[in-house]
């Protein structure tokens, strides 16, 4: 049935657009942004406004005489049927001050006519019932998002238009309102600092391995979920179970070996039968999938995202992230720069914070006084540049024993279990150091309030 209609365009918007430039050739910056040569369905059209870019590019005038210069040009003149044609346009458009309507009816007609190529080629992927179908969802997806960017346009807005929408979106905002209020960790400290992870940015958590980055994602995790958010954890690195565990643990403060081996009391056996009966109220989804690409999880937490509404996203952690080189020999610098764009642009697309854990480098080791800094994630591409936030884990009580401690600290008392979260980039506000208490058998990171007071 579909067969035997013509595809979706408006050929009067067409002409009114060409017509629109030739009456005054200053409107195409109204509608840069907003159409390109091949939304035009009408070949003539296409061709005349591809040769009104060209004098804009070139910084020429645009108009009847000029544009038929540059038509003829390219051999392509008599084909949209001469100088005519484009006097056709003109008068049929009487003002060039609707054009942005008219671009607009252009684009939307164009896209309306990807939807319908990109149907077929989803029918394709179906007709070709390839074994895994996993696999074809996320090409069928892949193809759905891209004509979703084609059609998004973003252009300049006052700041009152900003502001205006700011007050609408908080006028009697709850405090987990989905889609507009930041996400909170848990962690006052932390919460204040950042002013809550923000929608849209890209966390960077970075440490040196075994000093609890999965365990502090995870816990954060934990605190958003029990405030109504939902999050969403690929976990590159460890399995669900050993992630489930870990929640576990921390909920029901019991040891966490303990906990793997199933040596627990009656009264631990006790708490962790109400610690899983709460956690599992919570919004928390959790892929294991090893060697993911950016890709692949992007089309699993858009699905999810339509289904309940991500919140949170964490991804454990970055330098496990499969590229999309497909064993071409790309340099993985270059990769890892690429892949920290793409899980930016997933933090603005979902509207959520992604907490993206790393790995830093043996750099640190080196140091006389072990402190992370920003140089330590460049041998990563380009996080710093592509980060809204960089937090760095720090644990003294890692790199000296107590006595190593008193010789070089005599009147500083030993920071065991003492973690210092180094904020060393914030695009919202100031870097700061705040510190959380570490219990290692819990696998959970507390507060500061009386853990670490003269203890």
């Amino acid at each position: 049935m579909y067969a035997e209609k013509l595809p979706p365009h408006d050929a009067d918007a067409e002409e009114a657009v060409i017509g629109s430039l030739l009456i005054d050739g200053e409107s195409i910056n109204k509608i840069a942004p907003l159409v390109k040569p091949e939304d035009f369905y009408r070949e003539r059209n296409r061709w005349c406004f591809e040769a009104c870019q060209s004098l804009y590019r070139r910084g020429e005038s645009i108009d009847q005489i000029s544009v038929a210069r540059e038509l003829s040009l390219h051999e392509r003149l008599n084909e949209v049927g001469g100088s005519a044609y484009l006097s056709h346009v003109v008068s049929a458009t009487p003002t060039s001050v609707h054009i942005e309507h008219f671009a607009r009816i252009v684009n939307q007609t164009a896209t309306m006519r990807r939807l319908i190529q990109v149907a077929g080629e989803i029918a394709a992927i179906g007709y070709a019932d390839a074994p895994d179908v996993e696999v074809s969802m996320q090409q069928a997806e892949e193809l759905l998002f891209q004509v979703r960017n084609t059609h998004t346009v973003r252009d300049f807005v006052t700041i009152r238009e900003v502001l205006d929408q700011y007050l609408e979106d908080t006028a009697g905002l709850d405090p987990m309102d989905r889609g507009a209020a930041p996400i909170p960790t848990g962690f006052p400290d932390l919460d204040n600092a950042l002013g809550r992870l923000q929608r849209g940015d890209l966390i960077i958590l970075a440490a040196r391995p075994a000093l609890g980055k999965s365990t502090l994602a995870m816990n954060i995790a934990r605190n958003a979920a029990g405030q109504g958010a939902v999050a969403a954890v690929f976990s590159l690195e460890m399995s669900r179970e050993q992630l489930a565990l870990r929640l576990l643990s921390a909920e029901a403060e019991v040891d966490s070996h303990l906990l793997r081996l199933g040596l627990l009391g009656e009264t631990a056996t006790q708490r962790v039968m109400t610690s899983i009966g709460e956690l599992s109220d919570l919004g928390i989804y959790m892929d294991d999938s090893p060697a993911q690409t950016v890709l692949d999880m992007r089309s699993k937490v858009r699905r999810l995202h339509t289904d309940r509404g991500v919140d949170l996203l964490i991804v454990d952690y970055l330098q496990l992230i499969a590229g999309n080189s497909s064993g071409r020999g790309e340099n993985r610098v270059q990769e890892l720069s690429e892949i920290t764009r793409q899980l930016k642009a997933m933090a603005r697309d979902l509207n959520v914070p992604v907490i993206a854990l790393s790995q830093l480098s043996r750099s640190i080791e080196q140091r006389p006084d072990h402190y992370p800094q920003l140089s330590d994630l460049r041998e990563s591409g380009s996080i710093e540049q592509d980060a809204d936030v960089v937090a760095f884990i720090h644990r003294e009580d890692k790199y000296y024993t107590e006595d190593q401690w008193a010789e070089r600290n005599p009147t500083e008392q030993y920071p065991e279990n003492l973690a210092s979260i180094i904020i060393a980039k914030n695009r919202h506000g100031p870097t700061s150091n705040i510190h959380l208490y570490f219990r290692g058998n819990f696998m959970r990171f507390e507060n500061l309030a009386t853990e670490y007071s003269g203890v």
